[in-house]
């Protein structure tokens, strides 16, 4: 999926990546990502990540809207939703995964996924400040619909009474990311016989034709920040018949 466009990041830390125990990645180590700009990127393309906290002595993870400024994530949700309720101060971890295709190997073992995924750890921070959840939710709203805030009705005083917004430090978090081709063991590749198919299969994302609400005026223009999102992709210049 492209990434979606954002406000502006604001200054970047140069703090690396996987700085404690437990967000340094071991299994799978050649795959982990070092560079502040790989989690950056992953948290841009993605537009649902997965909040894990816990509630009542037992995990819960739930699918969770967020956006990013800087080096700060931040979540919303009800301020009816216990899940975010327990979150604030609370040690939680939030992870986003894009799947870019599935990997198609010679034995059932080695079967796999490309992926791209971030996880971050940290104590949630509940915003209470006015300025900072007007920051918060302008970065949420732009991540999944850019051009909105300025194009639409602000929240007012009693839907923003009942929205919590919560930020997330970015310190504490690791990237991993598969690509390629599967990784068969050298017996099955030079197996006798019919050949076993392997490969990509690569899975896309790509936006649908914008569907106007029913009590829209007829004839309504669909405006260019909705617009240009579902536009197709430029085709590749070059021999058409090659």
């Amino acid at each position: 999926m492209t990434a979606p466009a954002r406000l502006s990041s604001g200054p970047l830390s140069p703090t690396p990546l996987s700085p404690t125990e437990r967000s340094t990645v071991r299994r799978g180590a050649r795959r982990a990502r070092t560079e502040r700009a790989d989690l950056h990127a992953v948290l841009d393309a993605g537009l649902v990540g997965h909040l894990g906290v816990v509630v009542d002595g037992a995990p819960r993870v739930l699918p969770t809207a967020y956006g990013r400024v800087g080096d700060v994530l931040y979540l919303h949700g009800s301020t009816g939703a216990r899940s975010l309720r327990e979150s604030a101060d609370a040690e939680v971890c939030f992870t986003v995964t894009l799947v870019d295709g599935v990997v198609y190997a010679r034995s059932a073992f080695h079967h796999s996924m490309n992926y791209r995924c971030a996880v971050v750890h940290g104590a949630a921070r509940e915003v209470t400040d006015p300025a900072e959840r007007e920051q918060g939710l302008t970065a949420l709203t732009e991540h999944l619909a850019p051009g909105s805030w300025d194009a639409t009705r602000r929240p007012d005083r009693r839907e923003l009474a009942a929205t919590s917004v919560l930020a997330l430090d970015l310190s504490e978090a690791s990237v991993k990311v598969r690509t390629g081709p599967p990784g068969d063991d050298e017996s099955d590749v030079r197996a006798e016989g019919e050949p076993v198919w392997a490969g990509v299969l690569p899975l896309v994302a790509s936006w649908g034709e914008p569907e106007p609400c029913p009590e829209l005026p007829a004839g309504a223009r669909v405006p260019e920040r909705v617009a240009h999102r579902a536009a197709p992709a430029t085709p590749p210049t070059g021999d058409p018949t090659a």
